[in-house]
C-alpha cells in the first residue's frame, strides 16, 4: 500500500475562508490541478474510548481515532480494574461510561482527521473531512486543512486531495454543519462513515444522511432495535447503505455455500429443520443477518418469534414447501470477546425429511474447534456429519471502510437489502 505524503501542515482557518482557500490551493498551490476526480468521505470520528484512556493516562497520546492494540490491551484492563462482567467487548459503551467517573486531566495532540490511513489514501479519495467532537463540550470549534498525495511510483499517475478537520465541543460542530454543503462538489459521489456508536448523536446522523449519501455503517456498534431499524429504513428508503458487521460476515456465507455446492447436496437445502447459530454475548444482530440471509435465499417465510430464558431469540419459518424450520440464536458468555459484539462463533444446520431418515444431514460451522465439538452434542451419530472451520479475517476497521469504497458500485448490496427486513421483523416481533 502507498503511503500518504502530506503536502503542508495542517493549517486552522476560520471556517468561512476554507472554501476560497481550497479554491486557491488547487488552482494556484504547488500543485497545480483540481485534485482526484474520485470521492468525498465524511467522517464522524468520536473516539470517546481514546480520548477518555488518554485522558486517564491508561494509554499515551496522540488521539488518532484508530483502535491499535494499545487501546485494546488498556480497554480489557479497564474491565478488570471495574469489575465489569468478563464477556464485556472492549469497546463497549459501558466502558467508556467508567472512565468518566474517574479523576484525570492528561491533554495530548488530537490528531483525528490528519491520519489518513494508507488502505483509504490508496483509493485517492478527493476530500476527507472529519468531524472530531471533544470531551470538553464546550470547546470552541477549530477548523483544520491541509492537503495530501499517495506517493505512486508513476508521478504522472499520483491523484492528490485534501482533508479538512472540525473539530470541539459537540455544539459547536452541530453549529459548523453550515459548511458543508460548499465544501461537498455536487459533481462527485460523497459517502458518510459513521465511525462510531448508532445511539448517540441520531439527529446529527439524519442530518448528515441526506439521500444522495452513500453510508457506511456499522450495526454492531448500538442497541439492537436501533441498528436493526435503521437498516431496514435506509434499504427501504432506497438508500445506499454499507454495513461493516454484514462485512464481517463474508467469510460465514462462503463457507455455508461451499458446503452444498456438491449437486448431490443441494437438494438437502429443501429438507432444512432446524439452525441453530451462537454469538459471542447478547448482541443478536449478525446472527440475525446470517439466520435472514439464509432465510432470504430459501424463500423462507417469518411465522414466530419469541424470547427464552439462555437464548437471544427463538423462531420458526415456513419453506415453500409448508415444511418448518426451527431457528435459535443462543448466547455464550466469552471471557475475551471480539472487539466487535454479538460476532458469530458457531452454526448449526440440520436437513432431514421424515420419511427418508438414512439422508439426514448436519453441517456445523465453527470459529474454534472446541465450538465444534460443543454442537457435536445432541444425537447427531445417526446422520451424516460435515464440519468445516471458518476463519474469522478480523481487520482494521479502515481496511473494511476501504474494502467497502472499492467494491461498492453506489448501491446497497442486494443480498443484504433482502436480509435487512427479515432481520427488523425477526428481533421487532420477539420484542413486541
Amino acid at each position: 500500500m502507498s503511503p500518504q505524503l502530506t503536502l503542508q501542515t495542517p493549517l486552522q482557518i476560520p471556517p468561512s475562508e476554507i472554501p476560497s482557500y481550497l479554491k486557491q490551493l488547487w488552482s494556484k498551490g504547488p500543485i497545480g490541478n483540481k485534485g482526484a476526480n474520485t470521492f468525498c468521505l465524511l467522517i464522524w470520528q468520536p473516539a470517546w474510548l481514546e480520548q477518555e484512556l488518554v485522558r486517564t493516562g491508561r494509554i499515551k497520546g496522540p488521539i488518532t481515532g484508530t483502535q491499535p492494540q494499545s487501546l485494546i490491551d488498556a480497554a480489557r484492563q479497564v474491565i478488570l480494574d471495574k469489575d465489569l462482567p468478563h464477556s464485556t467487548p472492549p469497546l463497549d459503551p459501558k466502558i467508556t461510561a467508567c472512565l468518566k467517573q474517574c479523576q484525570g486531566d492528561i491533554s495530548q495532540q488530537d490528531l483525528r482527521g490528519q491520519h489518513i490511513d494508507t488502505s483509504i489514501s490508496t483509493l485517492k479519495p478527493r476530500r476527507l473531512i472529519t468531524l472530531a467532537p471533544t470531551l470538553r463540550t464546550g470547546q470552541p470549534l477549530e477548523t483544520l486543512v491541509a492537503a495530501y498525495c499517495p506517493l505512486s511510483e508513476d508521478s504522472d499517475k499520483s491523484a492528490c486531495g485534501d482533508v479538512v478537520v472540525l473539530r470541539g465541543g459537540q455544539n459547536s460542530i452541530d453549529n459548523g454543519l453550515q459548511i458543508l454543503p460548499t465544501l461537498l462538489p455536487k459533481d462527485l459521489p460523497s459517502w458518510l462513515w459513521w465511525n462510531g456508536n448508532l445511539d448517540e448523536a441520531q439527529n446529527l446522523f439524519e442530518e448528515l444522511a441526506t439521500p444522495n449519501r452513500r453510508l457506511i455503517i456499522d450495526t454492531s456498534l448500538g442497541e439492537p432495535a436501533n441498528c436493526l431499524s435503521l437498516l431496514d429504513k435506509k434499504v427501504v428508503g432506497d438508500q445506499a447503505i454499507n454495513d461493516l458487521n454484514w462485512l464481517r460476515l463474508r467469510s460465514w456465507r462462503e463457507s455455508l455455500a461451499e458446503v452444498f455446492d456438491p449437486p448431490h447436496r443441494r437438494e438437502s437445502l429443501n429438507t432444512i429443520t432446524s439452525l441453530d447459530i451462537d454469538v459471542e454475548g447478547d448482541h443478536p444482530v449478525q446472527g440475525l443477518l446470517l439466520a435472514a440471509w439464509i432465510a432470504s435465499r430459501l424463500s423462507w417465510e417469518v411465522m414466530e418469534t419469541s424470547l427464552d430464558s439462555g437464548e437471544l431469540l427463538k423462531a420458526t419459518f415456513k419453506r415453500p414447501d409448508g415444511g418448518i424450520v426451527s431457528l435459535r440464536l443462543i448466547a455464550l458468555p466469552v471471557g475475551n470477546p471480539s472487539i466487535h459484539p454479538g460476532q458469530i462463533v458457531g452454526m448449526r444446520m440440520i436437513c432431514e425429511l421424515e420419511q427418508v431418515k438414512h439422508s439426514a444431514l448436519c453441517v456445523i460451522l465453527g470459529s474454534k474447534t472446541s465450538e465444534c465439538m460443543r454442537l457435536e452434542a445432541g444425537g447427531m451419530a445417526s446422520m451424516e456429519l460435515i464440519e468445516e472451520m471458518v476463519s474469522n479475517q478480523i481487520d482494521s476497521v479502515e481496511m473494511d471502510v476501504a474494502r467497502l469504497l472499492e467494491s461498492s458500485r453506489g448501491t446497497t448490496s442486494p443480498l443484504l437489502a433482502a436480509a435487512a427486513p427479515i432481520a427488523s421483523k425477526l428481533y421487532s416481533t420477539s420484542h413486541v
